[in-house]
């Protein structure tokens, strides 16, 4: 009698992972069925808010994927995705399911301006002209393609050709583009060893502190009768001694010195006024 066999039981294995383009459709499917609800709610309702909720957290991957564009301007991916974020609720907001466009691809346009009109206006540490910015754009783009082109940094002259603009242009942008980033002045110099710039920069001038002083005495002094001012002079200036003054001018020491006395008197109070 032939031995029974037992039916053979399927190895079970992992579920195979969902694929990217899988997830996608899932997500546009799922966007389009809360638009759905979203257009029969009322505004300010707790099931609208509900459900623009969950828009906004189901289309997140959107906006990450639009700020990874951003990633060569050294600012922190959560900042950016944070403002790419606004632009989604905005274009949420603003979003018409019945025009038969993919919210994607609506949405889009105003997340990438959102971030973009951010580095515009806020990251720059030094205000740079908007067509030197718009230029820099291009320049970057450039600089990327023929880096992929050619496997290695393109020239200055290499991108003026690709964008047909003068080399002068090109570094212009590319120094303009340096406006992303401060540095700080006690930061060391990296690769050269030598001491950060603070400690390269030209030693302070003592005699700067006395520069407003200066003026200021200046500004009181023409408010003086002519001959007050001339005694002043003699006596601070010229390092006359007052008998030395009065022979000079002809008057007594003792007229000297009364003169000198009013003219701080008159000093004194003008300072005040004009505090």
């Amino acid at each position: 009698m032939p031995a029974s066999t037992a039916p053979e039981v399927p190895l079970q294995t992992e579920p195979a992972p969902t694929p990217a383009r899988s997830r996608g459709a899932d997500t546009r499917a799922l966007t389009q069925v809360l638009f759905g609800q979203l257009k029969v709610l009322e505004p300010g309702s707790q099931e609208h808010s509900r459900v623009r909720g969950a828009l906004i957290e189901a289309n997140i991957p959107l906006v990450r994927y639009a700020a990874a564009r951003f990633r060569s301007r050294n600012e922190p991916m959560e900042d950016v995705v944070q403002v790419g974020t606004i632009g989604l609720i905005n274009a949420i907001d603003r979003f018409d399911p019945d025009r038969g466009v993919q919210f994607p691809t609506f949405a889009m346009p105003t997340v990438v301006g959102e971030i973009k009109r951010y580095f515009r206006d806020n990251v720059r540490t030094v205000h740079v002209p908007r067509r030197l910015h718009e230029l820099w754009v291009q320049v970057t783009g450039a600089t990327e393609d023929l880096t992929t082109m050619h496997g290695r940094s393109p020239t200055t002259g290499e991108i003026a050709e690709r964008l047909k603009i003068a080399e002068e242009d090109v570094l212009a942008c590319i120094e303009a583009g340096r406006s992303y980033h401060a540095q700080s002045l006690e930061a060391a110099q990296e690769g050269d060893g030598l001491p950060g710039l603070l400690d390269r920069l030209g030693y302070e001038d003592p005699a700067l502190a006395g520069v407003e002083h200066r003026d200021l005495v200046r500004h009181l002094l023409v408010q003086l009768p002519e001959r007050e001012q001339r005694i002043l002079m003699l006596r601070y200036y010229s390092n006359l001694t007052q008998s030395q003054i009065s022979q000079e001018l002809g008057v007594s020491q003792m007229h000297v010195s009364r003169l000198l006395a009013r003219s701080f008197a008159r000093l004194r109070s003008a300072n005040r006024i004009e505090a």
